[in-house]
Formats: C-alpha cells, structure tokens, sequence
C-alpha cells in the first residue's frame, strides 16, 4: 500500500516555480540521453532520419519547446532528426528575424522558420505551400542522408506524403520508433518526474483539503491546474474528475454538478508538469461529514487489492503476456465497467500498453518485457455493472533492478480502507 504523506502539508511546495527545479536536473545530460536514444532507433532501422511533428516527441530529441498545446493540432512546427549530427528545427514565428527560443541550445543545429501548409495558414495556396515544404526538408534529408532515402515521420497528411513520394523519399513509420526510443528512462528524466509527482501530490493534497459539500466538480478540479501551474507545470490532459453517481461508469468530466456530503470523487491528474513530464495518477476522495458506507469501502478495497496485487508482478525480466495472464481479475459483477491497464508513462502516457484481460481491441498480444528504467502505471476502476458510484485508483511507479517504487508519497484515503 502507498505510504503516508510523508510530512507533506497541503501548503507545502516542491518550489516556487520552475527556476527553482532548474538547478537540480543536469540538462545538458538529459537533452543528450534523449537525442541519442532517437538516433540509436534511427541506426537500428537504417533510417536516414525522422521528421517529427508531435511537439512531444520534438520536445524529446530537440530539447525545445513552443506553443505545445497550440501546434498538437496546428501542424507547423516541426524538426528533423538525422541519424548522426544534430537536429534541423523548423521553428513558427511571426518574425523571421528575432531569434527563437532554441537558439541557445546545444542540442539544435539549424534553425529554420517553418513552412506551414495546414489550411488556416495557407487557405487556397496550399498546393504551393505543400511543395515549398518539400523542397526546403528534402534538401536538409539529403544532405544528412546522403543515399539513404528512407526517411520516418511521426505524422505526415496526404499531400505531404504525394510529395515526399516525388521526391523519392521513402517514408517510414516513425510512431512506433518514438515510443520504443522513450520507453526507458535516464537518470536525469526520472528526476524531472519525480519533480512532476511531487506537483501532482501538491495539488491532491491541497484538493484534499478543500473538499466539501457544496463546491462544485469543477471548482475541486480547479485547484489542480492552479498547484500545477504556479509551480511550473504546463498542462492538464484531461477533465476526469466526477462525483456521487457520476462516478459510475467512468470516464465523464467534470462539470457544475454540486458535491455532496457522503459523495465519493474520483479523479485522474493526467498532469503534464515541469520539463514537461507526466505525474499519471488517480485517486478516490470521500467527502464528509459523515462515514462512507459497507458499499464504498467494498468498492474501493478492491480498487486497492488490484493496484496492489498487479504492482507485486512488475519486475524486470516478466513479459508483457505474463502480465496479461497473471493479473487480478475483478469480480464478474464488475466486470462489464472495468478499466483496468498498465501502461507506460513518460512526458505523456506511453507505451507499452497491457490489459488486464486479452483484449479484442488489440490485434496481437502485446509483445516486449519489463525492463529497469521503465516508468509504468498501474490503474483500476471498480463500480459495478447499473451501480451507484465507482472508484478510481492509479500508481505510477519506477521499475528498479529489484522491483517498482512507487513515485508518489499521496495515501490512499484512510476512511475508506477497512
């Protein structure tokens, strides 16, 4: 079970901010654990380079960021990873001249400005914009890749990929690649997490402590973003916070709905926090006055017993279809309402991906093996099928040589455990 809040008060902080973290992560270190991951995928498949889009992965192998959020559904900004050498970056801006945000990285060789072709920028000249893009990558590809023209992307639309096929550019798969090249953490990656974790204990902790009849979900679910942000986060993924009846099935955001006594609430920080890094963790809260009833605690008990039992299988060395096989099942009654999976978590939630049954959605078992350096997560939800309310539980934790620790110091709620 997880441990107690270890001193930490709902006032307390990690820090005052970002500059406050900054000294105690090596960033030159990190930047270049990240980068040569990405290229050693890179060698591995014989890739001349990859073409990144997604302003996580950016992020991951340039060391960069601007604008995340806007550019995960604005595609214009975007970089080229070679397998050997550094980065091109393709940086938006409305001023050419003014040097961008990267420009002091040791981690980016050439920063050139963006040539976007999505409609809100280029409207009805989009066939010309789409051809000035292929031209200005192609001749960065080439000059990196030489004779290799086999070139990934993480993402690429139509009519870039009719492009890339007329300048006979090979173009690979680069999603899978990315995931495999994140899926171990580096020292210094494992500090920034932790750092994150530390904002999202804050933050339930400060929630906790807030919570009474009459708010509303949404003003419970504001405290987060605020701890978050104040302290140097970013972002939050999602708006999975409900209570009372909104807790069964799962996965309902928060609204006006007013909270109240003898509710339970369950929530999913999906927290992107400082370096941008991911605290993924689920909690269960039980709002006073008042106990919870025999149907609460039953509920969450088995919230607990199946975190627990799925934690003590994680070790380095156990496959990923063992993990499928060996973990505990819930009871058939609840069966119909579970969502229950490990999975892998990074700057975002990552893979791998393992159900807790075979699962029709995948094609194949997942396939791999635990490994130290992997950051996993390992979630729960128990309501039962046209039942009232349900409980939410998840732990992140790090697998070590000898087995996971969990990485936040947040309890699970007391009231609620037999």
């Amino acid at each position: 079970m997880s441990g107690s809040f270890a001193g930490l008060s709902p006032k307390d902080t990690p820090g005052g901010g970002l500059k406050d973290y900054e000294g105690q992560i090596d960033m030159l270190k990190l930047r270049s654990y990240r980068l040569d991951r990405v290229q050693e995928q890179l060698r591995l498949h014989d890739y001349a380079g990859i073409v990144l889009y997604d302003p996580i992965n950016i992020r991951y192998a340039t060391g960069t960021r601007n604008m995340a959020v806007w550019t995960l559904h604005n595609h214009t900004r975007y970089a080229f990873v070679p397998a050997e050498g550094l980065p091109t970056l393709w940086e938006f801006r409305n001023k050419p001249l003014q040097p961008p945000p990267a420009a002091a990285l040791e981690s980016v060789g050439d920063i050139r400005l963006a040539i976007g072709w999505i409609y809100f920028s280029a409207g009805e000249r989009k066939a010309e914009k789409v051809r000035q893009w292929s031209a200005d990558l192609a001749e960065v590809v080439r000059a990196a890749g030489g004779a290799n023209n086999r070139v990934a992307f993480d993402h690429l639309d139509p009519l870039g990929l009719r492009e890339m096929d007329r300048l006979n550019i090979d173009v690979m798969d680069g999603e899978r690649m990315m995931e495999r090249a994140r899926v171990i953490k580096g020292p210094e990656e494992i500090q920034c997490m932790n750092i994150c974790v530390s904002v999202a204990d804050t933050g339930m902790a400060r929630m906790h402590e807030a919570l009474k009849p009459g708010m509303s979900e949404n003003e419970l679910w504001s405290i987060l973003h605020k701890t978050n942000i104040e302290l140097g986060g970013e972002w939050i993924e999602t708006r999975l916070l409900a209570s009372g009846g909104r807790t069964n099935p799962w996965f309902q955001e928060c609204g006006e709905r007013r909270i109240r006594a003898g509710d339970l609430v369950g929530f999913d920080t999906d927290l992107i926090g400082p370096f941008g890094y991911c605290a993924d963790l689920c909690r269960t809260f039980f709002c006073g006055p008042g106990k919870p009833s025999d149907e609460q605690k039953r509920l969450y008990n088995l919230a607990v017993e199946q975190v627990e039992q799925n934690m003590a299988l994680v070790r380095p060395g156990v496959t990923f279809k063992e993990l499928v096989e060996k973990q505990w099942q819930p009871p058939n009654s609840v069966a119909s309402n579970r969502f229950n999976y490990i999975h892998g978590v990074g700057m975002i939630d990552e893979a791998p991906t393992i159900p807790n049954l075979p699962d029709p959605g995948l094609l194949n078992e997942p396939e791999g093996v635990v490994e130290a350096g992997m950051t996993l997560c390992l979630e729960s939800y128990i309501g039962e099928e046209q039942g009232v309310e349900g409980v939410r539980l998840e732990q992140q934790v790090l697998v070590t040589e000898t087995g996971p620790v969990v990485m936040s110091t947040f309890p699970y709620e007391e009231v609620l455990l037999s």
